[in-house]
């Protein structure tokens, strides 16, 4: 039970923390659609199963002790951050570029952007590896492993569930939309300064 506890509070605690995730959920709920926004915090619960799989295969513990495998994981997840951030600062007022890059995205590229989003995080994996070594003992039934990480998965499916739906709701939504394109530069431009400070991290 105690293990439970502890599974419980540290995955509420990290899961409505700031970050890469909370951005792009907002971002996709403020300026698209309350689908998109869920459709990509479903993808980021996909990305931290794939945490969680290759925790439990033994994996995780391989990344965490090889430094150039993390390094690049890091590094790839940097590249992928500021990538996303450029596209978005690059919005401009008006027109049909403003347009084509507030268009909805499909149900495949929304889940992706959530999947990817989540899945380059080395943060992540540090989360989901250093809990794992915590709460699991050589006793602990693989059945109880599934559970935990089935629990982290969903907790971030509905947290970022709820994110989407309180930013896609309301005339507050709506006025915003008249400066979606500084909504997006400011959107781009935390996840540029997210993709830098996670290349510089050590």
């Amino acid at each position: 039970m105690t293990e439970w506890i502890t599974v419980i509070t540290i995955t509420l605690l990290a899961v409505i923390s700031p970050g890469p995730d909370f951005a792009m959920v907002t971002r996709n709920s403020l300026l698209l659609s309350r689908r998109a926004g869920v459709l990509t915090g479903l993808g980021i619960g996909l990305g931290v199963l794939l945490h969680v799989t290759y925790t439990l295969v033994g994996v995780g513990m391989l990344i965490q002790q090889s430094v150039w495998l993390f390094s690049t994981i890091r590094l790839a997840g940097a590249a992928y951050l500021v990538y996303l951030g450029a596209k978005m600062l690059s919005a401009r007022p008006g027109g049909r570029e403003t347009d084509r890059r507030t268009a909805p995205l499909s149900d495949g590229a929304a889940l992706r952007t959530g999947f990817l989003t989540n899945a380059l995080n080395p943060k992540t994996t540090v989360f989901i590896v250093s809990l794992f070594m915590q709460v699991v003992r050589p006793d602990t039934p693989l059945a109880v492993q599934i559970g935990y990480g089935a629990f982290i998965a969903v907790a971030h499916m509905v947290w970022f569930s709820l994110v989407a739906s309180c930013f896609s709701a309301g005339a507050v939504r709506v006025r915003l939309l008249a400066c979606r394109h500084w909504i997006d530069r400011a959107f781009g431009g935390v996840l540029v300064c997210l993709g830098f400070l996670l290349a510089m991290t050590h």
